[in-house]
């Protein structure tokens, strides 16, 4: 998908999610390469460039797949944060999307993507 162009999911880290009947959102820390509008230059301890965002899921009909995040175990990093993982896919499919994580196995039926960028 052309909004994450440049965004490695790989390298990109879940900081949490939430959801409700009319919208899903992720907060994710982003790993940004050159070929994305979003992309900085990197900080001088960052392997590229890091920035915090969203990606809402709106106006879809209806989903199933995705954990509650009470119920997920985060992983406690070297610096002291925590994080969900990474996202193993984001893809779309005719009838909406699929996404892949620590968070479940999340099929949404219709609806938009929206990528929001922190500043």
């Amino acid at each position: 998908m052309d909004i994450f162009k440049g965004i490695d999911f790989n390298d990109s880290f879940v900081l949490g999610w939430s959801s409700n009947t009319t919208e899903i959102t992720f907060k994710i820390e982003a790993s940004i390469w050159p070929d994305s509008p979003h992309y900085l230059n990197p900080k001088p301890d960052e392997y590229t460039c890091y920035r915090k965002c969203e990606i809402q899921f709106t106006g879809f009909t209806s989903y199933s797949g995705l954990v509650e995040q009470s119920s997920v175990k985060p992983n406690n990093d070297i610096d002291g944060s925590f994080d969900y993982g990474n996202i193993d896919s984001l893809i779309e499919t005719n009838q909406g999307f699929k996404v892949v994580g620590e968070f479940g196995n999340l099929e949404i039926i219709n609806g938009k993507v929206q990528l929001k960028i922190y500043t």
